[in-house]
C-alpha cells in the first residue's frame, strides 16, 4: 500500500491553511491525516497544525499490534477528540484566535480494512472496479438540507468542526480494502471543483502521483478559489 499527498495554496488565497500528514507506520499500515483549517489572522493555519500533529502522534504511538476493529476504533475517534480539546483550549488562551477551528478527514489502512474518522466537509472516497462513492458525511447546513428536506440555508455552512466546541462526536466508518482498491482523502478545495465522475476519471486511468497532479490541475484550472489538498493510498 503506497500513497502520494500534495496540497496547493490555489490561485486566490493569500495563506494555505490546510495541513496533511501522511505515513506509513508500519510496514503494512498507512496513517493519513488531512485537516482545512478556519480563522483569521493565521488562526486557521494554527488549528489545522494543532490538530493533524496531535492526532497524528496520538494514533501512531497508541496503535498496537493486535488491536481489533473496536479498539482501533476507539483509538481514531479519542485522537480526534483530543484534537478538539487541544485546538479549543488553544483559541481560548489567545483572543486573536477565539472561535478557530478545522475539518478534520483521517483513514488508517491495516491488513485489508480502511477506518475513517470525519469532522467537518473534508472527505473520503473509495475507488474500486471502476466506481467511487464518498464514505464520509458532509458536516454542513446544505447536507441537512438534503437529508431533512428544509428550506434551503447557506449550503457550505460547517455544522461541526474540530475545536470550535469544548467536545465532540466525530462521524466513523470503516470498510474492505482490496488490492485494486483507491482511497482518496481531499479537502473541499478539490471537491468544490470536480464531480464523482471527474475523480474517477483521473484517478483510474494515471499512477498515484500522476492521478494526484492531475486532481489539483484541475482544481486550479476551474478556479482555484480555495486551497487544495489531495492524499490518494492504493498500490
Amino acid at each position: 500500500m503506497n500513497f502520494v499527498a500534495k496540497t496547493d495554496i490555489g490561485l486566490v488565497r493569500n495563506e494555505n491553511q490546510d495541513r496533511v500528514k501522511a505515513e506509513k507506520i508500519d510496514e503494512n499500515i498507512v496513517l493519513a491525516v488531512l485537516c482545512d483549517g478556519m480563522g483569521g489572522h493565521n488562526a486557521g493555519s494554527d488549528a489545522s497544525e494543532l490538530a493533524v500533529n496531535t492526532i497524528f502522534e496520538r494514533i501512531s504511538s497508541g496503535l498496537k499490534a493486535d488491536y481489533d476493529c473496536n479498539k482501533i476504533r476507539n483509538l481514531l475517534i479519542s485522537s480526534v477528540c483530543a484534537a478538539n480539546s487541544v485546538v479549543f483550549d488553544a483559541s481560548k488562551k489567545d483572543e486573536s484566535k477565539n472561535g478557530m477551528g478545522t475539518t478534520c478527514v483521517l483513514v488508517l489502512v491495516k491488513e485489508g480494512k480502511a477506518y475513517f474518522v470525519n469532522v467537518g466537509d473534508s472527505r473520503a472516497y473509495i475507488i474500486d472496479d471502476g466506481k467511487i462513492s464518498q464514505v464520509t458525511s458532509d458536516h454542513t447546513m446544505m447536507s441537512v438540507f438534503l437529508d431533512e428536506k428544509l428550506e434551503f440555508v447557506e449550503r457550505k455552512f460547517i455544522t461541526k468542526a474540530v475545536g470550535i466546541e469544548p467536545n465532540i462526536e466525530p462521524d466513523y466508518f470503516e470498510c474492505e480494502v482490496g488490492l485494486d482498491t483507491k482511497i482518496l482523502l481531499c479537502s473541499d478545495g478539490l471537491s468544490n471543483y470536480c464531480n464523482e465522475n471527474e475523480i474517477l476519471e483521473l484517478v483510474s486511468l494515471q499512477k498515484l502521483d500522476d492521478a494526484v497532479s492531475s486532481l489539483v490541475d484541475f482544481a486550479l484550472k476551474k478556479g482555484g478559489n480555495d486551497n487544495i489538498t489531495v492524499v490518494l493510498i492504493g498500490d
